[in-house]
């Protein structure tokens, strides 16, 4: 089949970000399809259309960042929105599309295929919008919101099927309206080959300024509103005066500047912030760690996330601690690989913390135990075949 793949952040490996969308790209390609894949770049200069390891990508200059404001955002999503429907509309023809959100404004250029060239699509739901930014307060007009909730309908309606990154995403789906028929979930993946427990690298350690023998929290990816950062911070105020706990940030977003200045007002020495950084050194430094921080503020939406960091730090053969009363709580817990911690408690967070520095062989066997889960269940060599497998038995109406 010749694939139409619409994804407004695709990155590939050597990118900071989540690479999905490469690697099911790439095991479509081994299944003998051709991929065109429709993305942004944030860099004029880098408008252009490339083949990257057997992809066709076209990009599309829309410049977008967390750091911007709602109406920005907004303006980012609608930009892309109409620049990939046109060229949905003069590329030449498909067998499918492959639309991939957030934002939810993906699913307009697949439905303009679908209109207008007959062209089958595939939605895969990373996040339940418009609920996300309805619960977060970002949407409040009543009739705007009923506007999105009906559009999220007709996309699910007009779709040839549904790929949900979480049974609570799965769940969600049907709510609207979706036959459970339509839908299959395929969780985000492990990249067992990208991160991976080894020894650790001594001279890396001296570059980052970090103690040898500390024990080291890591979170690393977007430190935005939805991500509890400043209930990781309250946490690391109360181990305040622990000398040999040491917290690491990677990543960026809307409240980075924010804690970095709490953290210099409440003179918290122990954290450091190393920014972005390609999957090969963010590798390198989470092996560096031993407890892993996956985070979410108290919603009940944001406990359907399937966020990348977790897959990464199974896969890293890290302990972890996840704060979101779902699906990620449960597995956690079923497979002994970390902790669920009370996400209105911060203190909680600081115990659980302390209580694996000072059980190591608990610790390493979590890690151990993740390291199973990610190999057995969510790699990616397991789950692109299940989402290549879901496309090839379709059954497409052209």
């Amino acid at each position: 089949m010749k694939i139409l793949y619409i994804h407004q952040y695709f990155v590939i490996p050597s990118e900071p970000g989540g690479t999905r969308s490469y690697w099911i790209s790439r095991e479509l390609i081994k299944n003998g399809h051709q991929v065109t894949m429709i993305t942004s770049t944030r860099d004029k200069n880098q408008e252009r259309r490339v083949t990257i390891d057997g992809i066709n990508v076209i990009y599309l200059y829309v410049p977008y960042s967390n750091k911007m404001s709602i109406l920005k955002r907004l303006v980012a999503f609608l930009k892309f929105m109409f620049l990939s429907s046109w060229y949905v509309i003069k590329l030449e023809k498909h067998n499918l599309a492959i639309a991939t959100s957030t934002p939810l404004t993906i699913g307009f250029p697949a439905l303009v295929g679908k209109i207008f060239k007959g062209l089958p699509y595939v939605f895969e739901v990373r996040d339940l919008w418009p609920e996300v930014p309805v619960q977060m307060g970002g949407v409040k007009n009543k009739f705007l919101i009923k506007i999105l909730y009906w559009f999220e309908r007709t996309i699910y309606k007009k779709s040839a099927h549904v790929i949900a990154l979480s049974p609570g995403m799965h769940d969600g789906v049907i709510k609207a309206g979706t036959p459970e028929k339509k839908v299959t979930t395929i969780p985000n993946m492990s990249k067992i080959d990208e991160f991976w427990p080894r020894e650790k690298d001594t001279k890396l350690l001296a570059e980052l300024g970090l103690k040898k023998d500390s024990f080291k929290v890591v979170y690393f990816g977007t430190m935005g509103q939805a991500n509890a950062i400043e209930y990781i911070v309250e946490s690391i105020q109360y181990l305040k005066n622990e000398k040999n706990v040491e917290f690491l940030f990677l990543g960026g977003g809307a409240l980075e500047n924010k804690i970095k200045e709490i953290c210099k007002n409440e003179d918290l020495s122990a954290v450091h912030f190393y920014g972005k950084v390609p999957m090969a050194r963010l590798s390198a430094i989470v092996n560096l760690c031993d407890v892993s921080l996956v985070t979410f503020s108290n919603l009940p939406i944001l406990a359907t996330n399937s966020p990348n960091k977790l897959f990464d730090t199974l896969s890293a053969g890290k302990a972890i601690i996840v704060n979101s009363p779902g699906w990620t709580k449960t597995m956690v817990e079923d497979n002994n690989c970390g902790y669920f911690v009370d996400p209105l408690n911060a203190q909680n967070l600081a115990d659980r913390i302390i209580h694996l520095r000072d059980n190591n062989e608990l610790c390493h066997e979590m890690g151990k135990n993740a390291r199973i889960l990610a190999e057995t269940t969510f790699d990616k060599s397991i789950l692109c075949k299940k989402f290549v497998y879901t496309i090839e038995n379709l059954k497409l109406n052209q």
